[in-house]
C-alpha cells in the first residue's frame, strides 16, 4: 500500500497531479482512492489531496501518516513534513521552497519543477514535472501507464498532450 499526500496552492495542479497517480494505478489494476481538499478560495488558496494505492481494497481515503509527501509550496511542506512515516519520501518543489528538510529519517528529493517546466514549453506543467520525479523515485507504475493517464486526462485538449509528456520525461530524468 502507498499513501500519498500532495499539497500546494490552488492553481498549481495539485489535485490533477493526484488524479494522474490515481489513473495510473487503475491502468495497473490497483485499488485506489483520491480525496481532494481545498479552501474556498480555490486558485491561490491551499489545496491538497490524498491518494491511496493498494493491491487490496482500500478501507479509507483518509491518510494520517503518508509514505510520500509531495510539497509544492512552503506552507504545505511545513504542515505535512512531520507526518511522513520514517523511511518515507518527501518531494520538494525547490523552485518555490528554498528551505531544506531537516528530517534525516526520510528520503528527500528536491526538484526545480517551475524552471524545468519551461523546458517543456509551459510553466503550467510543473506538476507533471513533479509527477515524473515521483515515478522515478518510487517506481510505483510503468512509465507507459503514466503516459496513458496523461493522454486520458488531456483527451479533450489533444494539443497539450505532447508538452505534458515532455514535462513528465524531463521530471523523470531530472
Amino acid at each position: 500500500m502507498q499513501n500519498i499526500i500532495i499539497a500546494g496552492f490552488g492553481g498549481q495542479g495539485v489535485l490533477s497531479l493526484g488524479q494522474f497517480i490515481a489513473y495510473s494505478a487503475m491502468y495497473e489494476g490497483k485499488n485506489v482512492t483520491w480525496l481532494p481538499s481545498y479552501g474556498p478560495e480555490m486558485r491561490g488558496g491551499t489545496a491538497n489531496c490524498s491518494v491511496v494505492v493498494s493491491d487490496e481494497p482500500v478501507a479509507s481515503p483518509i491518510i494520517a501518516f503518508p509514505d510520500t509527501l509531495i510539497a509544492m509550496n512552503k506552507p504545505s511542506l511545513d504542515k505535512f513534513v512531520d507526518k511522513v512515516k520514517p523511511g518515507g519520501l518527501i518531494i520538494v518543489n525547490s523552485s518555490i521552497i528554498k528551505d531544506k528538510v531537516k528530517r534525516t529519517d526520510v528520503k528527500v528529493c528536491y526538484i526545480n519543477a517551475n524552471e524545468l517546466s519551461l523546458q517543456a514549453g509551459n510553466t503550467k506543467t510543473a506538476n507533471i514535472v513533479v509527477l515524473g520525479a515521483f515515478m522515478k523515485q518510487t517506481g510505483l507504475f510503468a512509465k507507459e501507464d503514466v503516459i496513458k493517464s496523461i493522454e486520458k486526462i488531456f483527451a479533450k485538449k489533444p494539443k497539450v498532450i505532447p508538452m505534458n509528456i515532455k514535462a513528465f520525461e524531463i521530471g523523470y530524468e531530472a
